[in-house]
């Protein structure tokens, strides 16, 4: 991205999106009491979330005993409900479930490419879907204090081998098919990176005329096979991200509110929400309402402008897909492809 000289004046500044993440799958109910169970209590939590100022939801499922869902019918309801309670909030799916067949009454395998490939058959359709680029260790507990995880299911050994061990799994012929059944039904992208190589790959995916439209990125400052926390990477990663892209921060534990603080300054979005921290930056339990209320007074302390429904779906052109590669470059603000035998750096046509 090009910073100006007035690119961190607010009114020269897209309205800011904010992304929740409310029902934190890694969680048991009894680690907080900001974990809705009953498909009444997700569904309210959306709309505190909307009315809080949030836009964009990152939607997972829970069955009737707390547990993650794997059902592919639970996460239709529970899409169903939602485009009725909060008409206007984009609606993002978390790429990592892979489904269980019901009849047969199977466990849900990560590794499955046919169960992970379910998601795109969601009816009705999410405006999006997260989407790892490259296989990659997602070792969240490398960046987890004890403080993090006091009085919660993670003190135990077992669960901390399992995420520590943990892998995303998106190796190209997944992910090059995956975005193909997404773009097909109608369901956007949302792109999930850790690092620039995963950005490298996806600007050659676009230049190869593999994926045709929006580039909307969540930067992932995770550690463990992740981004970390160190400022300079993150805005060297905003840096080199195209300039039609939409950049998003998300990261974890109490670092969400100071790495969002200087997102919002440099004109990016972010992400707050259980799944990302039980805590705000006092160490103190906040809810993900209470995150989202805090995003939204240190945008109107920089005096940028919350984003409305209408606006995040602007902001993310849902609903947009180009017709070929060199109008997808265009329209990201990239420099063409090198046409045969052209020499030197190819520059953008001036209309």
């Amino acid at each position: 991205m090009h910073f100006l000289d007035d690119s961190l004046l607010p009114e020269n500044q897209e309205k800011l999106v904010i992304q929740v993440a409310p029902y934190g799958p890694q969680w048991i109910p009894g680690d907080s009491d900001d974990i809705p169970v009953t498909m009444d209590e997700q569904v309210q939590k959306a709309v505190d979330c909307y009315n809080a100022g949030a836009t964009v939801l990152h939607v997972h499922v829970r069955e009737a005993d707390g547990k993650g869902s794997k059902r592919l019918s639970m996460f239709n309801e529970m899409l169903a409900r939602l485009r009725e309670a909060v008409p206007k909030m984009v609606l993002q799916v978390g790429g990592s479930i892979s489904f269980a067949p019901e009849d047969e009454g199977k466990a849900a395998k990560w590794p499955s490419d046919d169960t992970r490939h379910m998601i795109a058959e969601l009816n009705p359709r999410p405006d999006q879907v997260t989407v790892a680029i490259n296989t990659g260790q997602m070792n969240i507990m490398e960046l987890m204090t004890e403080a993090d995880i006091a009085d919660t299911s993670f003190t135990n050994p077992a669960v901390q081998a399992a995420y520590r061990d943990m892998v995303s799994p998106s190796n190209p012929s997944w992910h090059e098919e995956h975005i193909r059944r997404l773009v097909a039904n109608g369901i956007q992208p949302q792109f999930m990176l850790g690092n620039l190589a995963q950005l490298e790959t996806l600007e050659r995916l676009i230049r190869r005329g593999l994926y045709q439209g929006p580039l909307n990125l969540n930067y992932v400052a995770i550690g463990g096979g992740a981004s970390g926390l160190h400022p300079a990477d993150m805005l060297e990663f905003a840096r080199r991200t195209p300039d039609g892209a939409v950049l998003t921060l998300e990261t974890l534990n109490r670092n969400v509110v100071p790495m969002n603080t200087m997102a919002i300054a440099l004109g990016l979005h972010v992400r707050v929400g259980i799944e990302d921290t039980l805590f705000g930056p006092d160490g103190k339990r906040a809810t993900s309402v209470q995150q989202i209320e805090k995003m939204v007074r240190i945008a109107r302390e920089l005096n940028r402008d919350i984003a409305t429904g209408d606006d995040a779906r602007r902001i993310y052109q849902i609903g947009t897909h180009w017709q070929s590669t060199d109008e997808t470059l265009k329209a990201l603000g990239m420099v063409p492809n090198r046409a045969p035998a052209q020499r030197g750096v190819p520059l953008r046509k001036v209309a």
